[in-house]
């Protein structure tokens, strides 16, 4: 999951060198904080939240997969 918040959030951001992804699990669920620059804050959430909503779409899909629940924290 790490690696697939990484790859679209690089994607995404003009400083793809200040994305940090750090990745928790416990039993069945999986934690991703995601972290960007502050000028890029914008561009990862998207106009009222629908950049991060598809993000956490594409998460809860591919944790399906493995039978985990995925909660991804954009942290500023």
């Amino acid at each position: 999951m790490k690696d697939l918040v990484e790859i679209i959030a690089k994607a995404l951001v003009d400083h793809p060198d200040e994305v940090e992804v750090t990745e928790t699990e416990k039993q069945h669920e999986i934690f991703v904080e995601l972290r960007v620059a502050d000028s890029d804050m914008g561009k990862v959430i998207g106009r009222q939240g629908r950049i991060a909503k598809a993000i956490r779409s594409v998460l809860k899909a591919a944790g399906t997969q493995q039978d985990k629940h995925v909660l991804l924290d954009i942290v500023d």
